[in-house]
């Protein structure tokens, strides 16, 4: 989800709430302690040179359990930063304290700010050797086209 989809969603928005991966729910006396730009530069593994940027919020909670986040507030915090920080319309992130900081991509489903999970790939895998993924087929299931050799057709 870009900065932009967010902002149009809690602008017509009457509560704010997150949702993990796993539908769990962060704990409504939440905290964004943060609203960032984080910008990465770096070399794949095939020597290619990558800059990544993303809007980075990150989800904290305490013992305060009377605080509660309304969705003109968080507005006014991601208007200000984009204000101060010149932030881009870029994908957020979202950081989220578990065993240890996690990060995490964002969606919604209608009700709820969802946590995505987010993975690591290679980015360079036609130079690391890594083979492709063959696309398991059951012959039963290709269809034979008509110009196509097919058994008893007498084309072998």
């Amino acid at each position: 989800m870009t900065l932009n989809e967010f902002k149009e969603i809690i602008k017509a928005a009457d509560q704010l709430s997150f949702e993990l991966p796993n539908g769990e729910k962060v704990p409504g006396h939440y905290h964004v302690t943060e609203v960032g730009s984080i910008t990465k530069n770096f070399i794949d593994c095939g020597g290619t040179i990558r800059e990544e940027k993303v809007v980075n919020f990150q989800l904290w909670y305490s013992d305060d359990t009377d605080h509660q986040l309304v969705p003109s507030k968080m507005l006014h915090i991601v208007e200000l930063a984009e204000q101060k920080l010149g932030l881009g319309n870029h994908e957020i992130e979202v950081e989220y304290q578990a065993d240890t900081i996690g990060k995490y991509a964002l969606t919604y489903n209608g009700k709820s700010f969802v946590l995505g999970t987010k993975m690591t790939d290679c980015l360079a895998s036609d130079k690391c050797g890594i083979p492709q993924e063959k696309k398991k087929v059951n012959l039963s299931e290709l269809v034979v086209q008509n110009n196509s050799c097919a058994p008893g057709g007498g084309c072998c």
